[in-house]
């Protein structure tokens, strides 16, 4: 069917309907990515282990889906955007309801990096899919929902592993977690429609080669991949130790309420949802710089050993972050000529690499510095991004 075939509100039904199904895919791909968050203490005492080690149960899954979202993007080029997903889906729903069978902690760190690997089809061809599908006026907004949807994704996938706790251990959590995103995999695959505005293109080696050279040489595109790399690394770092930090003394909370903490996801939530038409009113280079702010100002406030005030600054930590994550994956859509899933598995890949990488120096720096120590690194990392969003400015 043609695009000028096409009824408007048969084009209004469709867009509803991919933007609903990309929610989905969103909650089930993020709430499988960070069941283990939650769990991070109750695996260092399972286990004997570090806080360094047990955060390679995050770290593994994300690296190993930044390294697999290249090769995703291509495939989905030549098989299609959805074919992909629902495989990427699937794979990782299944993988999520073996995980809490694992015997000993390398086995779980095995089948976590597996499953980073599998889980790499949504968000490598979700942005691409949404540029493709949703025409111009709207695509701002159902990508602030899908964003959102992986926000409320992060709040779940931890959320429910930290009350499962309450009442078993975590090989309960993950099966909790398990069986929730097989539930939303389950909505994702059913709702999502056919491509309209896809055509499969021939897997020639040397034409791939040269899209993904193209967008690494793009003055606007490059420094908001360098963007997402240094924002991943940093919020995730703060959400990974924080539970370390606030179930030890002074405060001494259990795993349940540490669990509550991640309800300040909702913020992210929110920002993301908003973000489009915060950028119609502000501009990009305004709204990434105002995100920039809150995360800095909100790590400042995580300093004090006053837990409203530790609160308060992770709520604007979140805030800021996915705002600005939701303006920059909308800015690399908008800005990529050529081959759009290309730029946006260079931009995922960048995000989940420092998801991986500078989230892993960040669980150094927690156990030789302690939260001064983490938080002193984040803000490092803030005033990179910094940097960025000026060249960004200035361009």
């Amino acid at each position: 069917m043609t695009t000028a075939a096409i009824a408007p509100a048969d084009t209004e039904a469709h867009e509803r309907r991919i933007t609903v199904a990309l929610f989905a895919a969103g909650l089930t791909t993020f709430a499988s990515m960070y069941s283990a968050q939650a769990l991070l203490p109750s695996l260092s005492a399972e286990f004997g282990a570090t806080p360094a080690s047990a955060a390679l149960a995050v770290s593994l899954t994300t690296g190993l889906l930044a390294v697999a979202i290249v090769p995703m993007s291509v495939l989905s080029d030549r098989f299609g955007r959805t074919r992909v997903m629902i495989g990427s889906a699937g794979a990782a729903a299944v993988i999520g309801l073996v995980l809490p069978f694992s015997p000993t902690l390398d086995v779980l760190l095995t089948g976590r990096a597996i499953q980073g690997v599998v889980l790499a089809g949504v968000p490598a061809v979700a942005m691409a899919y949404l540029a493709e599908e949703i025409g111009a006026a709207g695509l701002g907004s159902a990508m602030g929902i899908y964003v959102a949807g992986t926000s409320l994704g992060g709040l779940t996938g931890r959320l429910i592993p930290a009350f499962t706790l309450e009442v078993g251990s975590w090989r309960w959590g993950l099966a909790a977690i398990g069986v929730a995103a097989a539930v939303c995999a389950g909505i994702f695959v059913r709702m999502v429609p056919p491509s309209r505005r896809f055509d499969a293109r021939r897997l020639e080696i040397g034409r791939v080669a040269a899209d993904f050279a193209g967008h690494l040489r793009d003055r606007t595109l490059l420094p908001l991949f360098g963007l997402a790399f240094v924002m991943m690394g940093g919020f995730v770092s703060v959400y990974n130790f924080l539970g370390y930090r606030l179930t030890r003394a002074p405060f001494g909370l259990s795993a349940a309420t540490v669990g509550l903490v991640f309800v300040l996801y909702l913020a992210g939530t929110a920002t993301a949802a908003n973000a489009g038409r915060m950028t119609n009113r502000l501009g990009r280079s305004r709204v990434l710089t105002l995100g920039l702010i809150a995360m800095g100002i909100g790590l400042l406030l995580t300093l004090p050993d006053m837990l409203p005030i530790i609160l308060l600054g992770v709520l604007l930590c979140t805030a800021g972050f996915f705002a600005v994550h939701a303006v920059a994956s909308g800015w690399v859509g908008a800005a990529a000529t050529g081959n759009r899933a290309a730029a946006s598995a260079l931009y995922l890949c960048a995000y989940y690499l420092g998801s991986s990488i500078a989230g892993g120096v960040g669980g150094l720096a927690y156990g030789h510095f302690g939260w001064t120590g983490l938080a002193a690194y984040v803000a490092v990392l803030v005033v990179l991004a910094g940097g960025l969003v000026a060249t960004l400015t200035t361009r």
